[in-house]
């Protein structure tokens, strides 16, 4: 399901909305030449002081509260400051082609961006459960732009579905095979789009084609993934069923062996509910620094300032990012370039030091960092690997908004055709 193309020969004008819980992300772009017309956040969407940021290429920028209650509001805030006279860039929102909007789950289903139609509001709803805080918000946002954007195609892009090449042997648990039958409890991985992307940005910095290259992307921020990208597709992630396996991160705690949830629930006589805020919502590294934040940040200041827990954190941290590096290169029979991005990735030095530390000199496999490059890199993307490297390590900015911009375009040339 989905369709496929090259790109958009014409110049049109997309709209991307990514659509939470309690905020709506908006980027404006003129394609094919992917011009950043406007974009910005409405944010705190049906709390407190709901607020609104946002700027257009000419320099315009807004910054102030916003009454805004709830998603399809905020989606009539977008609209109208669009075609704002004052601070639009538009003189009609008929102006918008399409509107590309993220949606993090669509199960085996959905392999591919695609039109969004009643087949595929049915799917995303199926994967409700299986994404309750994202999917519900996500339909929260194409049913407020299919009423203010009417004449818009409205497009899904999903975060899984870069992930649907995972063979069998990777997405499979050793748990009855009749739970997958059933209901489907299978890896899916996350984050998707940004691993999709720097991938593809890797390729094109080593001026190599992506069919060519073993790729690790690692996605470090508060929420954190890795993909194994061989010959341009996914084989591998850290993210399972939900995003909570893997990497330790900033709230969840990563990997875990599943009898500790037992084992705390009858020792504590703690409540399911109970359990699952404190895997989710209260490990990773808030729970192993204690320093009241999860905030890399915060935990590096607090690791300067002396504290054991704070550097043993971020040890843990790295620790697992390294065991994944290696485990992605046996999958993939060897790895030519190691990727750094989102927030720790690409703000973080100590974090990529720590990730490639020991690497240098292993037999076919050599990953040597640049000291300097690793700490004074300025311009994204960066290469900040030894010129002895075996692997190429870089850092990129990841930019969700533009891949799913190209995708948009992707589908409306090959429904052209």
């Amino acid at each position: 399901m989905g369709a496929t193309g090259k790109g958009i020969g014409w110049i049109v004008k997309l709209l991307v909305i990514n659509a939470g819980s309690s905020s709506v992300k908006f980027t404006l772009f003129q394609m094919p030449d992917q011009k950043v017309l406007a974009g910005g956040m409405v944010e705190r969407i049906g709390l407190d002081g709901t607020h609104l940021t946002y700027k257009n290429w000419r320099g315009c920028t807004i910054d102030r509260e916003a009454a805004v209650a709830d998603t399809a509001q905020a989606v009539g805030l977008v609209t109208a400051l669009l075609t704002n006279d004052v601070n639009g860039v538009l003189k009609s929102i008929e102006e918008i082609t399409a509107v590309g909007h993220r949606v993090v789950h669509g199960g085996e289903k959905m392999t591919s961006p695609v039109i969004i139609d009643s087949e595929v509001k049915t799917v995303i709803r199926e994967c409700f459960e299986l994404a309750p805080l994202h999917n519900p918000p996500n339909m929260e946002g194409i049913e407020a732009c299919e009423v203010h954007l009417p004449q818009a195609t409205q497009v899904a892009v999903f975060d899984t579905a870069f992930h649907t090449s995972i063979p069998e042997e990777a997405y499979l648990y050793g748990l009855p095979y009749r739970f997958y039958r059933e209901y489907q409890i299978r890896r899916y991985g996350f984050h998707g789009i940004s691993h999709k992307y720097v991938a593809h940005e890797a390729a094109r910095f080593c001026r190599q084609p992506i069919e060519a290259l073993r790729i690790i992307t690692c996605h470090l921020g508060n929420g954190s993934s890795m993909t194994a990208v061989r010959h341009g597709k996914s084989v591998d992630t850290s993210m399972g069923f939900t995003p909570l396996e893997g990497l330790i991160m900033g709230t969840r705690c990563g990997d875990l062996d599943p009898a500790i949830v037992p084992f705390l629930m009858g020792r504590k006589q703690i409540a399911p509910q109970e359990i699952d805020q404190i895997l989710n919502s209260r490990s990773g590294l808030l729970g192993l620094a204690e320093i009241g934040s999860s905030d890399m940040r915060d935990i590096l200041a607090a690791k300067e300032a002396g504290s054991r827990l704070a550097d043993s954190a971020i040890r843990s941290f790295c620790y697992r990012i390294k065991k994944y590096v290696g485990a992605y290169t046996a999958v993939m029979g060897g790895l030519d370039v190691l990727v750094f991005t989102a927030g720790i990735g690409q703000h973080c030095p100590l974090v990529r030091q720590l990730v490639c530390e020991g690497l240098e000199d292993l037999k076919g496999f050599g990953i040597a960092l640049d000291a300097r490059k690793n700490e004074t890199m300025a311009d994204l993307p960066a290469a900040i690997h030894a010129d002895h490297s075996a692997v190429k390590v870089l850092v990129i900015a990841t930019n969700e908004e533009k891949e799913i911009a190209r995708a948009v375009g992707r589908v409306l040339a090959a429904s052209s055709n």
